[in-house]
């Protein structure tokens, strides 16, 4: 078998997954697939197993906030890695504000229970699932979740400063 590349990864995905595969780019040289959200935790699994692909380590899960965008609020964003192949893969899954429900990836790599617990603490997102969901850098009896685009940044008073610069848009102004 020779070196595997991103549009591998692709046609491999495409093929196991079929229509829960929504969407896909490439940003420098990573491969950028958005999923159903439903499907992450088996498609996860899948690439961790699969001999060839051999997707073995997590580097990052994290969540964007995008609120002007109706039903697809909230994106989760999993970073993977395959040492085997040298690609690297980004899985997103959108989740709209009123079901911030995904299924928990504890139980394929380990390293995911500070990252989900992270994300949960800025943005909100349930990870169905997961052995200790609780805040894990903010003060538990915190009934907001800082991360979210629905505050102001700045006082709107001040003069130099301009939430459009911090990617939102302060319609008090």
């Amino acid at each position: 078998m020779g070196k595997k590349n991103n549009q591998d990864y692709l046609n491999a995905i495409e093929e196991h997954l079929g229509k829960d595969v929504l969407a896909h780019d490439e940003a420098f040289d990573i491969l950028n697939i958005e999923l159903t959200p439903s499907k992450i935790h088996d498609a996860i699994a899948w690439l961790q197993q699969h001999q060839e692909l051999s997707v073995n380590y997590l580097t990052n899960i994290a969540a964007v906030h995008y609120p002007e965008s109706e039903g697809r609020e909230f994106a989760v964003v999993y970073q993977l890695h395959s040492w085997k192949n040298n690609i690297r893969l980004r899985l997103k899954g959108y989740l709209p504000k009123d079901n911030l429900h995904i299924h928990s990836i504890t139980d394929l790599f380990a390293g995911a229970n500070w990252m989900e617990r992270e994300t949960y603490d800025f943005f909100g997102i349930i990870f169905d699932n997961h052995p200790d969901l609780r805040r894990i850098l903010n003060m538990d009896d915190m009934d907001y979740f800082p991360m979210r685009k629905e505050y102001v940044l700045e006082d709107a008073t001040r003069e130099d400063k301009d939430d459009r610069f911090f990617g939102r848009n302060n319609t008090e102004q």
